[in-house]
């Protein structure tokens, strides 16, 4: 690793261990280069007075959400949406590479801020480029998180290439994440669990815990078996956001019963550009306002429990949760 990336690795490490009971951590944000999109797409960045699904936003714009959200730090990825793909997977390795460099110095540039992950894809660039992005993100970068997202490249998350992906990150004991929803068939609970089961060592991250923009109908059995999957298996951590927020509650209130450890298995996210930060931490701050005033709230199991929400297990889920797997990954590598 370079210099500047290990000494934004101990500032990123003293600054999470110093202030994580107080943080509060967006789990899913998504940013880009902006002088480095295609032509086609800046152009209709810069010309649309209409948002798109994924309309890319950069670290400064980030930055700016985060201090008007009141959010005090975000784990940064690259955004699909903005990362062009050709048939030529060299030059498919060349772009998201290039995605994950500008995640690296936006964090090296704020690292009281953004929190960086990797990215790699076994479709687009092939078994071999995928490992070694992975290898680049991991060792090179300092990433403690490498992502695949298997719903938008078309590849089971269970599948053998994924596998062997898992294994390299497992090796240089790093954690993976997955984009794992119901708005396509790449990413089943059944899928999942294989994962979380062949690989107990690391922590394994289930990005939008079954939502990701999935219609209702479709969401509806991912939600509930995703549940169920976090109380079974310890490793696996689950990130809300792209989600119905009734379901979003529920997930709180089912993990807060169980208590430790699934209480801490749990955080918030944006998922920004796809969702606003401020819309979304304004709700997540309302919703557990609601669930510490069990007189008004209507789910039976808060009101049979008026003291299972209080301040400080808010705070685990506000960002300690997080900030606490991203310490103890940065110490396992």
């Amino acid at each position: 690793m370079e210099n500047i990336v290990l000494e934004r690795i101990g500032k990123q490490l003293e600054f999470l261990k110093r202030n994580k009971n107080n943080l509060v951590i967006d789990a899913d944000t998504h940013i880009s280069d902006l002088d480095r999109l295609s032509p086609s797409l800046l152009d209709k960045f810069r010309k649309s007075h209409n948002y798109y699904h994924g309309k890319p936003i950069s670290a400064p714009d980030l930055l700016a959400e985060m201090t008007m959200a009141g959010v005090d730090m975000s784990l940064i990825w690259q955004n699909p949406a903005a990362t062009a793909y050709v048939k030529d997977r060299d030059t498919n390795f060349q772009n998201l590479l290039k995605a994950n460099q500008y995640i690296s110095d936006s964090a090296c540039n704020h690292p009281e801020k953004l929190i960086p992950a990797g990215w790699t894809d076994p479709r687009a660039l092939g078994l071999d480029k995928a490992l070694e992005l992975t290898q680049i993100c991991i060792l090179e970068y300092g990433f403690p998180i490498v992502k695949m997202n298997p719903a938008q490249n078309a590849f089971p998350i269970d599948s053998k290439e994924v596998f062997r992906i898992v294994e390299k990150i497992a090796e240089l004991r790093a954690m993976v994440a997955f984009h794992y929803g119901a708005d396509t068939p790449y990413t089943p609970a059944e899928g999942l669990e294989k994962i979380a089961k062949s690989f107990p060592e690391i922590r394994i991250i289930g990005v939008h815990m079954g939502g990701g923009g999935a219609g209702y109908s479709e969401g509806e059995a991912l939600y509930r078996k995703s549940r169920e999957l976090g109380l079974k298996y310890k490793n696996l951590f689950f990130i809300q956001s792209a989600k119905r927020d009734t379901h979003i509650e529920s997930d709180f209130i089912t993990y807060t019963l169980a208590g430790e450890p699934h209480n801490r298995q749990i955080g918030c996210g944006s998922d920004a550009p796809y969702g606003r930060q401020t819309w979304n931490f304004g709700g997540y701050r309302l919703m557990f306002a609601s669930l510490m005033n069990s007189e008004i709230h209507t789910d039976v199991r808060v009101k049979e429990n008026p003291e299972l929400f209080n301040t400080d297990m808010v705070k685990n889920y506000m960002g300690r949760n997080f900030a606490e797997l991203v310490i103890d990954g940065y110490e396992r590598m």
